[in-house]
């Protein structure tokens, strides 16, 4: 593809992410909720936040000042750092609604259950937002390579790479905070630190099996299952615990060996959950019987020693049948 076609490419989706964000749009905020304050400047971030990243695609991000944006989305510069405090945050837009997810999936008062199943729900979720309904404009075939270049201008900018690892880390430390009140312990420790960089991996891996299958042979709708299934594969390792992949490491590097040996940790630990849930079950119904047979013993004991059977004819107790 020419540099042409790629600008005119790149020109067309500016014109039609702009339309977007000035329509309705996905709100995480239920439209009840949403006054119209509130819905004008979330189109607004939305729609300026769009053009900048088109127009950091079509030039390269060193390449394009604010206030070309600013010009672009017919606002004053002062505009759009009411919005975006930093040039880098107008393409890394979604640092405030993944800090409320996190926190919201994985602290307190969040879905019952492992963080690493809440963690890739959410990603799932995202993915669907994003695209499905990707390739439905009349008149504008879906154009996914465009992920590709997205992933490349991060690769080419150092300062993108920079503020992109900042804001992971920041990240990780929400999900650790999340999880350590969950769990009641400092979030310091090594535990829910070493859990949140792992969870944090996951987006990680979304990222890059993003650009992975973003090569125009895919539909949006292949590409967002694909890259689904390459986290629950991440998230499964996680879950499972890195010995199963040290396992391949040390004895081969067979992919389907890996594959079994995960498979194989997950079944392990399917069973040890169910056997536990077992015991605890076998564990109520003891308990349950022998405060019956306490309340029985305390109401009802001269009961039972009155009727207990008398001594037989020839003052011996009755005689048991056969053993």
């Amino acid at each position: 593809m020419s540099d042409e076609q790629v600008a005119a490419d790149v020109r067309s989706l500016l014109s039609s992410l702009r339309n977007r964000a000035l329509s309705e749009h996905p709100s995480p905020i239920p439209p009840s909720a949403e006054g119209l304050r509130e819905r004008k400047k979330r189109l607004m971030r939305q729609m300026i936040s769009n053009t900048a990243t088109a127009m950091f695609l079509e030039r390269g991000f060193d390449e394009v000042k604010v206030a070309e944006v600013a010009e672009a989305c017919e606002v004053s510069e002062k505009t759009v750092y009411n919005y975006f405090p930093t040039k880098e945050s107008l393409i890394l837009d979604r640092e405030e609604a993944m800090t409320e997810a996190i926190s919201r999936v994985l602290g307190p008062g969040g879905p019952l259950g492992s963080p690493v199943d809440a963690a890739v729900e959410l990603i799932a979720e995202e993915m669907h937002q994003h695209y499905d309904d990707w390739g439905d404009e009349p008149g504008r075939p879906a154009d996914v390579t465009m992920i590709r270049r997205f992933v490349e201008l991060f690769e080419q900018t150092p300062g993108l790479r920079a503020a992109q690892r900042d804001m992971m880390d920041r990240l990780v430390e929400v999900a650790a905070a999340g999880m350590a009140a969950r769990a009641g312990v400092d979030p310091e420790d090594p535990e829910p630190q070493i859990a949140a960089d792992a969870l944090l991996g996951l987006w990680r891996v979304q990222f890059r099996a993003m650009s992975k299958y973003a090569d125009g042979t895919h539909s949006p709708a292949e590409l967002r299952d694909l890259v689904i299934a390459e986290v629950r594969r991440a998230a499964r390792l996680i879950e499972t615990g890195l010995w199963s992949f040290g396992m391949a490491v040390q004895g081969s590097n067979g992919r389907e060996q890996l594959k079994v040996a995960a498979e194989s940790a997950n079944a392990a630990r399917k069973q040890v959950m169910a056997a536990i849930k077992q015991a605890r079950d076998a564990w109520r119904i003891v308990a349950a019987e022998a405060k019956g047979h306490e309340e029985w013993g305390h109401h009802g004991g001269h009961n039972r020693t009155n009727k207990r059977p008398g001594p037989g004819p020839g003052g011996s107790r009755p005689r048991h049948g056969p053993r």
